[in-house]
């Protein structure tokens, strides 16, 4: 089997790209990735050398790109996308942009080139907050932010490439993930990193929002197990969630913890702007049709998560160097003040 996997050299798909190569030796893997600022190839280091992987630098938004790139592959998995909430608040344009329109291409080529699935990676984001009971993947999509709403773009547009053209879509929505090589924009890596250097931890409000929090390797697990499903999961959503809600306040407790460093690190900081209070998933549906079960417990995650922080600094060091910087800056402007 050949993947072609979009925006592999990020966080989450980078960790499934590992997964898959390790876990199935006859699989042959494509990437395709933009490189932009959280695009990074140090995180297929571990696989640059594999005869079955292949790295192509290309935009999901260039037909013919995406083209070349998906020819002769059976299997698609969109990772590539536009994720930072935050960031959507300042430039929404450029979600859209990637995340529906880049979505728009990818499908019109998995439809002509005839592929035997394809997997849109969706988000939790998409049903919006939801303060009285999990979602199931038939409950109302009401995304509240710019980020959240493109996401709910896609999601959408590749359903709707399975109801009218039967494209083997397959849709996927997924909690919070956490792990090794997440950009430090996202609030584990960056408390992580800053706590390792007695910087601020900018909690937003009150740190009372709630969020599920799932491994990114639990994730690429569920994930591999939708791309080997036999038959009768086209069209079908599936949630993917540990099901273990935290808010804000108690995950910095659990990594300052973790490093041995104070709580007068954390600085409360002006809330989000349209910030929902909770996501909240079961994942039922996943676990009984398909089998999947959690390998992490919040724990042991966030244990090995922290210690690969502190073992992999100048992966890090060199992302907050850069970019990270001016946008950090920007976005927390009170701390610095």
């Amino acid at each position: 089997m050949k993947l072609l996997v979009t925006g592999g050299a990020g966080f989450i798909g980078s960790n499934f790209v590992r997964l898959a190569l390790r876990k199935r030796p006859e699989m042959e893997v494509v990437v395709l990735d933009k490189l932009t600022y959280a695009g990074n190839l140090e995180n297929l280091a571990e696989v640059a050398n594999d005869p079955r992987y292949r790295f192509i630098r290309g935009d999901i938004c260039h037909a013919k790109t995406v083209r070349g790139a998906m020819e002769g592959c059976d299997v698609v998995l969109n990772f590539a996308a536009e994720t930072h909430v935050d960031r959507s608040i300042g430039d929404p344009g450029q979600f859209v942009t990637t995340d529906v329109y880049g979505a728009y291409v990818l499908l019109e080529a998995a439809k002509d080139l005839k592929v035997r699935r394809f997997v849109q990676i969706s988000t939790d984001e998409v049903y919006g907050e939801r303060l009285e009971s999990a979602a199931t993947e038939e409950s109302s999509l009401m995304p509240r932010n710019p980020y959240a709403a493109s996401k709910a773009g896609g999601d959408r547009l590749a359903y709707s490439y399975w109801a009218t053209y039967g494209v083997p879509v397959v849709i996927t929505r997924c909690s919070n993930n956490y792990g090794p090589n997440q950009y430090p924009e996202k609030l584990i890596p960056l408390f992580v990193t800053n706590a390792i250097d007695d910087q601020p931890l900018p909690v937003y409000g009150t740190g009372k929002n709630i969020r599920d929090w799932i491994h990114v390797y639990d994730h690429a697990e569920a994930l591999d197990l939708i791309v080997h499903a036999e038959g009768g999961v086209n069209g079908e959503v599936f949630n993917v969630a540990a099901e273990n809600a935290l808010d804000v306040l108690t995950i910095t407790s659990r990594i300052l913890s973790a490093l041995g460093k104070p709580a007068t690190l954390v600085r409360h900081v002006k809330d989000r702007q349209g910030h929902d209070r909770r996501y909240w998933l079961s994942s039922a549906k996943l676990r009984d049709r398909l089998g999947w079960k959690l390998r992490y417990t919040f724990e042991t995650g966030v244990e090995e998560t922290v210690a690969w922080y502190l073992a992999n600094e100048s992966w890090w060091r060199k992302i907050k160097s850069g970019e990270f910087r001016e946008y950090y800056r920007k976005q927390y402007a009170e701390i610095f003040s």
